[in-house]
């Protein structure tokens, strides 16, 4: 015999905000669906460590559910799936939907760029018959974290004839993988000093990759020149054509579950991937919506979404355009009328650092997808700061949709804070509010997400699209 329920409880459910564990009210049967759903994230995680394959990946994806290739002046109509690609770094889907585009788009925005190890334009080098590559950090990393662990090279090649070479070392078992060195702890008293921001410098940050000299003749004993001609072997390259070259060195991780009960996920590039993929997958498995859905994939997040793959850029802009054209409308008028749901992650409270966070305002691993209604760093600087209106059409459409969602801000007010590409979004005068997955680990090498906060996710995007 159930216990009665006193009056005082029954007034806090009423009144109060119940932000349970998501495994203590979700079946086997939907823990289940967040695991199986979580299998295909980290197959695509390990195929997609890098914009250039994350696009590869989504238009083999969206392909095979119908997709066709949007040219500028094609005719469309309700149903019509079409989809983009921005200089290979860059990709953009679209659903025709049968109410009229000038009630605006419903578009999800998310970036499959990451923190990495560029390879400078003149990386090679050989000191002490050891052969290096010089790079440069890419985003926001402790650049400790990316010493002595193995490393990948991902990317391209644009030779001197203009043929493409694409390169892909250390993922395969059997291939060789790469390493940033540092001291050993009985000669590093002197770093160990040092604030953790300065015991590895950008400039230290050189991989490994040779040690071995030529030895076809007497005269020549270059561990740089034995290295070049591996490559030429391999790739049919000079040492010019790294100039034309786009190579990142990406952990060799795979992704893997973590802990005893396998709820959360290890992998790297978390950020922005978990969004990317649950947002690249409720947009593939969408038919006929009411309003016509936009989502973008997009590049150079990480470093302030310049560029012309970046945010900042105008592509977005021009395929919204081009669509309402194709329509019988305007951008303007469409884009005033559209709402977007910014798909970025937030921090993860972690018990261990809980001095960065102020509790009640922070998300939590497995309390499902988290509503960030603005960002920036201390006085809200650099945000868009979604307004009140949104903010509660959103809330209740994730209700009424049985999502499970939290809300949370980058920590506490003056402690860092950070930004998404919603600015650039609402700039184009539409509504926009960020939504992701919490993660705990932030750009490190390897960093961790909920199961069940990623298929949260996945179910909010695809609520978000078909209303």
């Amino acid at each position: 015999m159930s216990e009665k329920k006193s009056a005082a409880k029954l007034l806090e459910e009423k009144l109060l905000m119940q932000r349970k564990n998501a495994g203590e009210t979700l079946t086997v049967a939907q823990i289940k669906e967040c695991d199986d759903f979580c299998e295909g994230y980290k197959d695509f995680m390990d195929r997609a460590k890098i914009e250039r394959e994350a696009v590869i990946y989504s238009e083999e994806l969206l392909k095979s559910k119908g997709f066709k290739e949007f040219t500028k002046g094609m005719k469309l109509k309700a149903g019509d799936k079409v989809y983009s690609v921005n200089r290979g770094k860059a990709i953009l889907m679209a659903i025709v939907g049968t109410a009229p585009i000038t009630e605006g788009v419903r578009l999800c925005a998310a970036h499959i760029d990451s923190p990495r190890l560029d390879l400078k334009q003149n990386p090679l080098y050989e000191d002490t018959d050891m052969a290096l590559f010089k790079t440069h950090y890419y985003g926001g990393i402790k650049k400790y974290q990316w010493t002595t662990i193995p490393l990948a090279l991902h990317g391209v090649i644009i030779k001197a004839d203009g043929t493409s070479v694409t390169v892909n070392i250390g993922e395969d078992e059997s291939d060789p993988v790469f390493v940033v060195t540092d001291l050993l702890p009985h000669l590093a008293a002197n770093q160990m000093t040092k604030p953790m921001s300065k015991g590895i410098t950008g400039e230290q940050l050189n991989l490994v990759i040779g040690s071995r000299p030529f030895k076809d003749d007497e005269e020549s004993g270059s561990v740089k020149l034995n290295i070049m001609n591996i490559l030429y072997e391999k790739y049919g390259i000079t040492e010019a054509d790294f100039i034309s070259a786009e190579l990142e060195a990406v952990p060799a991780f795979k992704a893997k579950d973590i802990g005893f009960d396998r709820s959360m996920v290890g992998a790297y590039g978390h950020d922005d991937k978990v969004c990317a993929y649950t947002a690249l997958a409720a947009t593939a498995e969408c038919e006929n919506p009411v309003h016509t859905v936009v989502t973008v994939l997009t590049d150079k997040e990480e470093i302030g979404s310049m560029g012309n793959t970046g945010l900042q850029s105008a592509y977005l802009e021009y395929f919204i355009h081009d669509i309402a054209e194709a329509l019988g409308s305007d951008g303007r008028t469409v884009l005033s009328a559209s709402e977007c749901l910014s798909a970025d992650v937030n921090a993860a409270y972690d018990p261990t650092f809980p001095e960065v966070n102020e509790r009640n305002n922070a998300a939590y691993i497995n309390k499902g997808v988290c509503i960030t209604k603005y960002t920036g760093a201390r006085g809200k600087s650099g945000t868009s700061d979604a307004s009140a209106e949104f903010t509660g059409k959103i809330r209740r459409l994730m209700d009424a949709n049985e999502v499970i969602w939290q809300t949370g801000e980058l920590g506490k007010v003056d402690e860092g804070g950070g930004g998404t590409v919603a600015a650039y979004i609402a700039n184009l005068n539409v509504d926009t509010i960020d939504m992701g997955v919490p993660v705990l680990s932030m750009h490190a090498p390897y960093e961790i997400v909920s199961k069940i906060d990623t298929y949260m996710a996945y179910k909010a995007f695809k609520v978000f699209i078909n209303n």
